[in-house]
C-alpha cells in the first residue's frame, strides 16, 4: 500500500516537472519552478516516509507487547501444568 502511495507521489512530481519543462517560460524561471517543485516533492515524500516509519514502529511495538503477553501466558500455563502433576 505504501509503495502505491510513493509511486503516485513520484508520478505527480514527475508530471509537475515535465509540465514546467514544457511550459513556455524563460530558462531562469523554469529552473526556479523545477527547484521549487523538487523541494515540495522532497518534503511530501519525507512526510509520507515519516508516517510509514511511525506505522511500522507502532506495529512493531504492538507485536513485541503481544509476544511478551503470549510468552508470559505460556510460562504460567507450564507452571500450572507442572504443579498439578506434582
Amino acid at each position: 500500500m505504501k509503495s502505491n502511495v510513493l509511486g503516485v507521489l513520484a508520478g505527480i512530481a514527475t508530471g509537475a516537472v515535465l509540465g514546467v519543462l514544457f511550459a513556455p517560460d524563460k530558462g531562469s524561471k523554469t529552473r526556479k519552478k523545477i527547484k521549487n517543485k523538487s523541494i515540495e516533492a522532497k518534503e511530501s515524500l519525507k512526510e509520507e516516509f515519516d508516517g510509514f516509519l511511525d506505522t511500522v514502529s507502532k506495529k512493531y511495538e504492538t507485536l513485541v507487547k503481544n509476544g511478551e503477553e503470549v510468552l508470559e501466558k505460556g510460562k504460567k500455563e507450564v507452571k500450572e501444568t507442572v504443579n498439578s502433576k506434582a
